[in-house]
């Protein structure tokens, strides 16, 4: 089994003195994604749940519609293979096609969030499921506690699920926050639980655009951050009917969008 924390000796600075030490770090590897024969991703990832994080990416990212189209998932060290039921054809170009969604492209945010209406993001319907606001700043501290790895190096991010009376249903950690969210994603796609309506996904880190994306091909209404949205981000959730939710941390939130979800 892959570590996900590893021990280092450093040397530890207080004020003019320093001593030796071991520090826990988390583990940082590749992970190449592959349908069949061919390699569509390389992502850097800590290792662990990493058949729910190869089949959350192709799914969050409109390559896979569902579980039923997979035969099997053969994972490896450091590589993971999903074999498609025979008939099953997908349109891999659209992850050349998605790449301009990311922050550090200059394309502008109108061509974005067309993307997603063209990638069939559900605008997500009514107004339900209705949190309290109550319940919601008690998540942070459900998330904090749940996130072993994080409790022990402070380098992973965490995605979270929880349902209307604020029970934990899940929590994935990786150094990278999209990955925590395609490992959670996967997970409930391969439990036969997506759409995930009547839920709340909560990011330890600031809701980017890229992130509202991957939760609305989920179906999730309620995405909630730690941190900040990015203007993107609250377009995005306006345009798809997404309750948006930032800066949840002591006892307090900013609501960007979807206000009805929140009482």
């Amino acid at each position: 089994m892959s570590r996900s924390i590893l021990t280092v000796p450093v040397q530890k600075v207080e004020g003019e003195a320093s001593a030796p030490f071991q520090d826990l770090l988390a583990v940082e590897e590749p992970l190449e994604i592959r349908l069949g024969q061919k390699t569509v991703s390389i992502t850097m990832r800590t290792p662990g749940h990493d058949s729910e994080l190869a089949v959350g990416f192709l799914f969050t990212e409109g390559i896979l519609g569902s579980v039923g189209q997979i035969q099997d998932v053969v994972s490896s060290k450091n590589c993971v293979t999903i074999h498609l039921k025979p008939g099953i054809e997908v349109d891999l170009d659209r992850l050349q096609r998605n790449f301009y969604t990311t922050s550090s492209c200059g394309v502008c945010g109108k061509a974005s969030i067309e993307a997603l209406r063209m990638q069939a993001c559900p605008v997500l319907a009514g107004e339900s499921p209705v949190f309290a606001s109550t319940v919601i700043h008690g998540l942070p501290a459900v998330l904090r506690q749940d996130q072993r790895v994080f409790d022990r190096t402070g380098g992973l991010h965490g995605a979270a699920l929880f349902d209307s009376s604020g029970r934990l249903l899940l929590v994935r950690e990786d150094v990278g926050r999209h990955n925590a969210v395609d490992k959670l994603a996967g997970a409930e796609l391969m439990a036969g639980r997506i759409p995930l309506d009547g839920k709340l996904l909560l990011v330890s880190g600031r809701a980017s655009f890229e992130l509202v994306q991957k939760a609305l091909m989920a179906g999730v209404p309620i995405l909630a951050a730690v941190g900040a949205p990015s203007s993107l981000a609250v377009e995005a959730a306006r345009r798809f009917n997404m309750t948006l939710l930032g800066f949840v941390r002591d006892g307090r939130f900013n609501i960007y969008s979807g206000a009805s979800r929140i009482q």
